[in-house]
């Protein structure tokens, strides 16, 4: 149980670490156990003020950016929503916590604009404030793309999104929409319109499944048809989310919140389940899912791609020479400069042992082949301290074009075949075809 609450609280941290929640309320207990959840549930800093005094010199000081606020509408000093209006005049997102609540109150505060709002009126209104806390701190990171293929469609939802602080896309069609999935890497969402003429959805929705895995990206479709089978015909064809239009407001945003608070924690936890322990790089599993992704993408869209496998040159020999604390300390350097020199352009994973595997999107064999050797020149630049001696440390590394359909392992196998030609021919080198055509070249040239 405890193992489980830390990993609860790492994948928290993954989402939220580091973000800063304005607690406005004046309830010593409320304020307390919202504060505590907050921290230790979200990983989230709760700056709390008890009156709109505090409030005020709080927000004045600028010391802290927040993520929004949590805002009782009654408070000493301030009984009739002036904190919420403040806080809407200094721009900072209010989410409502409050005990008077009607229907009246209900309209009034949402004309303005509040991103939620949870009543004090029963057991589980502290876990409505986490709850909500959460979705509206993933929305603000979440992506989504609107596909309405014609004027007038879709407007309402995209004005819903805005409020909540969603990055919005819009497509006009399905070809466009794929377009826009391939080019943006960190789409969360897509919202499709399934009434407009001329436009099938679950086409759209098909070829999305086909490209891209169920956790990837998610998918809402919307209908105002009179069709009691359009919304499972759409989720067993593999939508996440079905809207009937008209549709409440409240129902829409709530959704689509909780889809992307969701939809954000299982990215947290499959962010913590790729990276290597060590190194802290990708591990060997991501770099096989991601990287076919990457490569199917780059043949259906006819760009350049290289793949590379690089070694550490004569690893057991300083493992038994110097440990295996050294050899971690090693493997752990040569991964911080890959990560420095790569940055998040290309993919980057450790695939077992002393070998690194690398795709370069939009490198074409030879300019793959450059980055590589200066990699391997910065790597024997950079010698490594061991044990009080500066230790040099060389790589190999093979690379193979990407250039025709094939299953993923080939195009890593003919690195690999690469990889053995350049520790064959002395190891601190880099080599490819360009390198075996130039050798045979020579050969030919040298029996003349």
């Amino acid at each position: 149980m405890a193992l489980k609450r830390k990993r609860h609280r790492e994948v928290a941290f993954l989402r939220h670490g580091g973000r800063s929640v304005l607690l406005v309320e004046d309830s010593r207990m409320f304020s307390t156990a919202i504060r505590f959840r907050l921290e230790s549930e979200l990983g989230v800093r709760v700056v709390h003020c008890a009156d709109m005094k505090s409030l005020r010199t709080v927000v004045a000081k600028q010391e802290v950016e927040f993520g929004l606020a949590i805002v009782d509408l009654n408070l000493p000093g301030a009984p009739d929503c002036e904190a919420l209006d403040f806080l809407l005049g200094e721009n900072i997102r209010p989410l409502v916590f409050t005990g008077s609540f009607g229907d009246a109150t209900r309209d009034k505060i949402l004309a303005k604009g509040v991103l939620d709002y949870v009543v004090k009126d029963s057991p589980s209104a502290i876990q409505q404030v986490v709850v909500s806390v959460d979705r509206i701190l993933a929305s603000e990171r979440t992506k989504a793309l609107i596909v309405k293929p014609s004027e007038g469609c879709m407007e309402q939802e995209h004005s819903l999104l805005q409020r909540q602080r969603f990055e919005v896309i819009i497509a006009v069609e399905g070809a466009q929409a794929l377009e826009v999935l391939d080019a943006e890497r960190d789409i969360d969402l897509v919202l499709l319109d399934l009434d407009c003429p001329d436009y099938e959805g679950l086409m759209v929705l098909a070829e999305i499944r086909r490209r891209y895995t169920d956790m990837g990206v998610r998918v809402v479709g919307l209908s105002g048809r009179a069709d009691d089978m359009a919304a499972p015909r759409f989720l067993k064809a593999g939508g996440d989310e079905f809207i009937r239009k008209p549709f409440c407001a409240d129902e829409f945003t709530s959704r689509l919140l909780h889809l992307a608070a969701i939809h954000k924690r299982i990215q947290a936890l499959s962010m913590a389940a790729s990276r290597d322990y060590l190194t802290d790089v990708y591990n060997r599993r991501y770099f096989f899912e991601t990287g076919k992704r990457l490569v199917d993408k780059a043949i259906r869209r006819g760009e350049k791609a290289s793949i590379a496998i690089l070694d550490i040159d004569h690893f057991k020999r300083l493992n038994d020479t110097y440990g295996h604390e050294v050899g971690d300390m090693v493997l752990k350097d040569v991964s911080r400069q890959l990560k420095a020199r790569l940055g998040g352009r290309h993919l980057l994973a450790r695939l077992g042992g002393e070998e690194f595997g690398m795709l370069f999107e939009d490198l074409d064999l030879a300019e793959a082949v450059a980055c590589c050797d200066g990699l391997r020149k910065e790597l024997a630049a950079t010698p490594i301290e061991a044990d009080g001696e500066p230790v040099t440390i060389t790589v190999s590394i093979g690379v193979a074009a990407i250039e025709a359909e094939e299953a993923f392992d080939n195009h890593l196998n003919a690195a690999d075949q690469f990889l053995y030609m350049a520790k064959h021919g002395g190891r601190n080198r880099v080599f490819s075809v360009l390198a075996l055509e130039a050798t045979l070249a020579a050969r030919r040239a040298a029996a003349y």
